[in-house]
């Protein structure tokens, strides 16, 4: 073999044996015989330098291959021979081998400094430069119990300045609303959950609404203001920067109490706690101070005229209300909208109404404009500071659906649309103005 014997050159010499013969002696075919019997091995020899060298030379050469028996020159060392796979149990030790061992020893081995990235980290790629992936919010509408919620209430009826819960039966107390029903305070006005709503495209840093919306009687939040009413959409389909807060009132009841909303700041207490719940809603709870100062939209629907006359009358942020919107809603209180609307000429007041409202909203009009106010009957136009909008909706639409059909289909998506069209609205109040 090339390489493996260096005397390689000495394959083949003759060895004298006991019976020479001198040379001169020997026939001559045995000088043909001498000459094969050296030319042969030689020629061996240069035949194999013009191979590449098989797979038993590599062997041979390498360091493994010295610490292995010797094979037969015959036997061919493949690569398996050379780096055998290796077994389950050389990677896994079994139950009965000493793993925590090796993991202590492991443990106690010197570790070097952990070096900690704080840039981003950049791979390869065909664009010049790096796009990390961007945090999206998703979409929440939840409804969270909160303690200024208009129920339970333990207050007086300011009306009758008597308790509002006026029934006893037993353990029972209830409230005999003003058609003579009674409804009781465990099943009628014992919720405080509020239906809460925060867009994906909301934007606490960018000027923003919050929407509070009371709704009307035989009411729930998930059956009509959410699935029913589509409120919650109505406002991210709008575009707007706005949130939703719409407190549960009477149960699924023909009642309009107001609960809480009736107490001087009542309305306040609400709005102020909100802030937290919409922070820690919006995943920043260092935000609860941005919406603390948000602009306020109140939307009162049938019932829910009552909460909002009351809220806008002794509430205790007149200036943070930047727009009441009512949908067929002006049962009464006329005197508390009046009034609201002649000291809050920075906000815009909407009223659209059938026939079951139109001649209180007539009365209402006049109102205004004895008071010098000039009133418009036509949603045509974006909404602007001191805007007093009246706008009676044609027969056939019907009051029960009223807050997804009025004048156009989903008004307070309409109405949030020509809102956002003048961003005055929409800007936080000054420091002043949000500490009175």
């Amino acid at each position: 073999m090339v390489g493996a014997d260096p005397k390689f050159q000495t394959i083949g010499r003759g060895r004298p044996t006991s019976s020479a013969v001198p040379r001169r002696a020997l026939p001559l075919r045995w000088h043909w015989f001498a000459l094969a019997a050296l030319i042969g091995p030689l020629s061996f020899v240069l035949v194999q330098c013009g191979k590449a060298p098989s797979a038993g030379m590599l062997a041979a050469n390498t360091e493994g291959a010295k610490s292995r028996p010797a094979k037969s020159q015959t036997s061919i060392v493949t690569f398996d021979d050379r780096f055998p796979t290796p077994q389950f149990a050389d990677r896994f030790p079994t139950a009965n081998e000493s793993l925590p061992q090796v993991q202590r020893q492991v443990a106690l081995a010197p570790q070097p400094p952990r070096t900690v990235r704080t840039e981003p980290v950049r791979v390869a790629s065909l664009t010049p430069t790096l796009t990390l992936p961007r945090n999206e919010r998703e979409e929440l509408t939840t409804l969270v119990s909160m303690k200024s919620s208009a129920f339970p209430y333990f207050g007086t009826n300011p009306r009758s300045e008597e308790p509002f819960l006026n029934i006893s039966k037993g353990d029972r107390k209830g409230h005999r609303s003003y058609s003579g029903k009674v409804y009781w305070q465990d099943e009628t006005y014992n919720d405080s959950r509020v239906l809460v709503h925060v867009p994906e495209t909301f934007d606490v840093r960018k000027p923003g609404v919050i929407v509070v919306f009371f709704h009307g009687n035989g009411a729930t939040l998930e059956r009509d203001v959410r699935d029913r009413q589509l409120v919650p959409q109505q406002i991210s389909d709008s575009g707007v920067n706005a949130v939703l807060l719409a407190p549960q009132m009477a149960v699924n009841a023909a009642d309009s109490s107001a609960g809480k909303f009736w107490q001087p700041g009542g309305f306040k207490h609400f709005i102020d706690e909100s802030a937290s719940h919409l922070a820690r809603l919006y995943g920043d709870p260092k935000s609860a101070q941005a919406f603390a100062n948000l602009p306020i939209v109140i939307v009162g629907y049938s019932g829910g005229f009552l909460p909002t006359a009351w809220s806008l009358e002794v509430g205790g942020i007149p200036n943070r209300v930047r727009g009441v919107f009512l949908l067929d809603a002006v049962y009464g209180e006329m005197e508390k909208f009046a009034s609201w609307i002649e000291k809050n000429r920075t906000g815009f007041f909407v009223s659209s109404y059938t026939r079951y409202t139109k001649r209180r909203d007539l009365e209402l009009m006049q109102m205004l404009r004895d008071k010098g106010i000039t009133v418009t009957e036509s949603m045509d136009g974006p909404l602007r500071p001191g805007s007093v909008v009246f706008v009676q909706t044609p027969n056939g639409v019907t009051h029960r659906d009223y807050v997804t059909q009025a004048w156009t289909e989903h008004p307070i998506k309409d109405v949030l649309v020509k809102m956002a069209a003048t961003p005055a609205l929409t800007r936080v109040a000054s420091a002043p103005n949000a500490s009175r």
